[in-house]
């Protein structure tokens, strides 16, 4: 559908696009839904192949998610078949939030290099789908004064989660589906649990799982901006056309 000119951007020179202005603000945390009886499954560390079977099993249960991009592990995203998954997801009415570029430890890196790490990820997603993310994910849930004041002056939101499924340290399809069941036990009035689009047992075994019970449980199962009634993107329009006057982007 795109030709090679995206797939380039992960190899090219990179271009500094901070922005100079006074680091004092803080931009809003947010570490649970707001809205009572919402759930919001997200999932982080796509693109990746099994993007298509999330949304599959989230549209059929009439649900919605979040997805956190990021350049990502084992291919650009801007690899023709990454660029799919994007489009695919966000047109069946998910949330695309970012990921950061290469997943460093926001709170190891300098000013300059936070701004890079976020600025990668929106302008892939501006040319991609149209949209400037409103919500980042920081890799490992990490952050600083410093990550702060910088996606506040970026205009984003800070998302992290009150439930994690598990599935990035090693628990098993069971022991995550466990997790699920004494979540669903205490029952807490919102929810956003962290799962990964990268796992094959995550995506076919647990999430269908973790769908049913918390539906049962009366949950709504609807995007991060939906539960906390913020904006998902900071700007939406129509998606770039690659051509050599971007300005293209390396792996690291």
């Amino acid at each position: 559908m795109f030709p090679n000119l995206f797939l380039v951007a992960c190899f090219a020179v990179c271009v500094s696009a901070s922005p100079m202005q006074r680091r004092q603000q803080e931009a809003r945390v947010v570490t649970t839904c707001t809205k009572p009886n919402t759930a919001a499954l997200t999932f982080d560390d796509g693109p990746w192949v099994y993007a298509y079977d999330v949304s599959k099993a989230l549209v059929a249960a009439n649900a919605t998610g979040t997805f956190f991009f990021s350049r990502f592990l084992y291919a650009c995203i801007y690899d023709a078949d990454e660029v799919k998954r994007v489009q695919y997801v966000y047109g069946k009415g998910h949330q695309v939030a970012s990921h950061t570029w290469s997943h460093k430890d926001l709170t190891t890196l300098t000013w300059d290099q936070i701004h890079d790490e976020m600025f990668k990820v929106e302008q892939a997603l501006t040319k991609i789908i149209g949209v400037v993310p409103a919500f980042m994910r920081p890799p490992y849930g990490n952050y600083n004064s410093l990550v702060l004041q910088a996606s506040f002056t970026r205009g984003q939101v800070v998302a992290t989660w009150d439930f994690d499924s598990g599935d990035s340290v090693g628990a098993t399809p069971a022991q995550s589906e466990v997790s699920y069941d004494q979540l669903v036990a205490q029952h807490p009035s919102q929810v956003i649990a962290l799962n990964h689009e990268t796992i094959e047992t995550t995506v076919h075994q647990v999430l269908p799982y973790a769908i049913q019970k918390l539906q049962a449980a009366g949950y709504s199962l609807v995007t991060l901006a939906e539960c906390t009634g913020l904006p998902a993107y900071q700007s939406v329009g129509a998606p770039g056309v690659p051509d050599v006057s971007y300005i293209y982007f390396p792996v690291s």
